[in-house]
């Protein structure tokens, strides 16, 4: 992931106070809970990316043989691998 959690709860409150205060929002629950589910929704987008690239991985390794020969260039598969299942998915990065 490429926040750190620290990074994410100020990112959280900061969100939060500012919708407040500009009276975006009117939160039917305590201010703590709203900031600590936006804290998660953001980790959880976070880890989209995440999971992507551990899923493409294990795509690579059934391809492991060509790789080690030299026939086919790792990096360029994983990139082609993912942007296919990107688009296949309608996932925004």
């Amino acid at each position: 992931m490429r926040l750190k959690k620290e990074r994410i709860a100020i990112l959280a409150k900061n969100m939060v106070e500012g919708l407040i205060d500009k009276k975006c929002v009117n939160p039917l629950i305590p201010k703590g809970d709203f900031i600590t589910k936006i804290e998660h929704t953001i980790t959880e987008e976070m880890m989209v990316e995440d999971r992507l690239n551990e899923e493409v991985r294990e795509i690579l390794k059934t391809h492991s043989k060509q790789i080690d020969q030299g026939s086919i260039n790792y990096n360029k598969m994983f990139q082609m691998i993912k942007n296919k299942l990107i688009q296949e998915r309608g996932i925004i990065i």
